[in-house]
């Protein structure tokens, strides 16, 4: 660590409190293939750390001062950015906290963010509103499923490459992942920082009352992996005894992209259609085998919803569902599991494969006709640095201790779980293609496309009745997608 670093650390660590920024999950809501239909979740990243102060001591100013040296010195001629989103980058109401990235911002750039407020449901349609009026909002949250490729091929945004320095060290880290969002040579999010879209919620009482290992014991050792999470859920389901196996509304899509392979993604800048693809045959096929062998919730024998809190009963073995659900006050979790027992691991992957993940990529599109993508750049790289910072990590780590009751092993945990998402991120793009290939894969309900196996029908009976119009419908998107994209230049 830099000596800029240890002062920032030891001086923040100090004087300031941590606080978390809003913002959506779209994984967390409805199977319908709308979006509009998702319901908000409220999600924490390190790099949303806040300060509690509108006036900085002078110490403090000077060690802000020494991190912003990692942040370019330039002039931004144009001072404000213009935010469309359904939450606010700004702190809201009397003695609220910044973000050290908007402190950042203001103090090294003069910069502010002037909020276009919108709602969850008609967010796309105000974004449209005022691309075509020439408002010129500059940027739109970046980890949207459903921005991408279609917001590229509606002429809602445009690449971000020009605007900033891919082969710079504040990019470095999340570079894989923008590879991602790479159509055409182009680049079309600004991704600031990669966490797990999903992880594995257990209840550390219910694991030893039942004699089974450690599901991180075996991350640790590793040995989790597909075969070691059936053989838990194989020891513990009884529904006699009223013992249930995996629950989470999104625990399909996790278990999917943990082999690797999304339904539809992208090589090489190109939309690809894995229907067909073997891994995501023994993907399908490992989900109905847990359906088969009774080990994935009914649903249905309870109105069609989610029991997150049979986890704190221990009548519940495994809980795949975003950190947002236990990175708030513990008397509002759903899984009523006591803070001190409360357990996280990744969603597992097959034996033998790199640890894939569902990647949630945070960031920022900037939007076509953006009067400010420099200001919305330089923004961009504020997010990095303050998610980077040892400082801002101490403070967030001492928000999460104090406000949510974690351990500083959970804490270390969800790091590791994270990384792992950065290092080997997968992402689905059937949502961002179209409503209709959304609708026949990943969004259509339980008994539709990629959630189905998991419910109950085979893969292969699945697939013979939606590879050839799911692989027609993405050759046309693709083809839409390359014009747009030679179109751009």
């Amino acid at each position: 660590m830099n000596n800029s670093k240890k002062v920032l650390s030891a001086l923040l660590a100090l004087s300031l409190t941590a606080g978390f920024t809003a913002c959506s999950s779209d994984d967390s809501g409805s199977g319908a293939a709308d979006e509009t239909t998702q319901a908000e979740t409220v999600t924490t990243t390190a790099a949303t750390v806040e300060i509690n102060t509108e006036t900085l001591a002078a110490e403090e100013e000077d060690v802000l001062a020494k991190a912003m040296e990692q942040l370019q010195d330039v002039e931004l001629a144009n001072k404000e950015i213009k935010w469309l989103a359904h939450y606010d980058l700004n702190p809201s109401g009397s003695g609220a906290s910044k973000s050290v990235a908007l402190e950042m911002f203001e103090k090294k750039y003069g910069g502010s963010i002037k909020w276009y407020e919108t709602t969850w449901e008609n967010r796309y349609n105000d974004l449209s509103t005022y691309v075509l009026g020439g408002e010129g909002i500059d940027f739109f949250p970046g980890d949207d499923v459903y921005n991408f490729p279609k917001g590229i091929i509606s002429g809602m945004f445009e690449p971000v490459d020009s605007y900033i320095d891919m082969d710079s060290e504040i990019w470095a880290e999340t570079k894989a992942a923008m590879d991602l969002y790479n159509f055409g040579g182009r680049y079309f999010n600004l991704v600031t920082s990669v966490t797990a879209e999903e992880i594995c919620i257990y209840n550390k009482a219910t694991i030893e009352a039942n004699g089974l290992d450690d599901p991180w014991e075996l991350f640790e050792a590793g040995n989790w992996n597909w075969d070691t999470f059936k053989g838990m859920l194989e020891e513990f389901v009884d529904e006699e005894n009223d013992q249930w196996g995996i629950d989470g509304y999104w625990a399909e899509n996790a278990l999917l992209l943990s082999s690797g392979v999304p339904a539809v993604g992208a090589v090489d800048g190109q939309l690809v259609c894995n229907l067909n693809d073997p891994t995501m045959e023994k993907a399908m096929n490992f989900q109905y085998d847990l359906f088969n062998s009774g080990l994935v919730f009914p649903r249905e024998q309870f109105s069609w919803a989610e029991q997150p809190a049979m986890m704190g009963e221990g009548r519940q073995l495994f809980y795949i569902v975003g950190a947002y659900s236990i990175q708030a006050d513990p008397a509002t979790w759903t899984t009523k599991i006591d803070p001190a027992d409360v357990g996280i691991v990744p969603v597992p992957s097959p034996a033998g494969s790199d640890p894939y993940a569902a990647a949630k990529l945070n960031g920022f599109a900037i939007c076509k006709g953006a009067q400010n993508p420099e200001g919305v750049a330089l923004f961009a790289e504020c997010n990095i640095v303050g998610g980077k910072d040892e400082g801002a990590k101490a403070i967030s780590d001492r928000k999460t201790i104090d406000d949510f009751q974690w351990t500083e092993e959970l804490i270390e945990q969800n790091n590791m779980i994270n990384d792992l998402a950065r290092q080997y991120p997968v992402v689905e793009l059937a949502a961002g293609c179209s409503t209709d290939i959304a609708s026949y894969t990943t969004q259509g309900g339980d008994n539709v496309g990629t959630r189905a196996a998991m419910h109950g029908t085979d893969w292969a009976s699945m697939r013979e009745s939606i590879a050839d119009t799911i692989t027609m419908l993405v050759d046309e998107v693709n083809v839409e997608l390359q014009a747009k994209v030679a179109e751009l230049g």
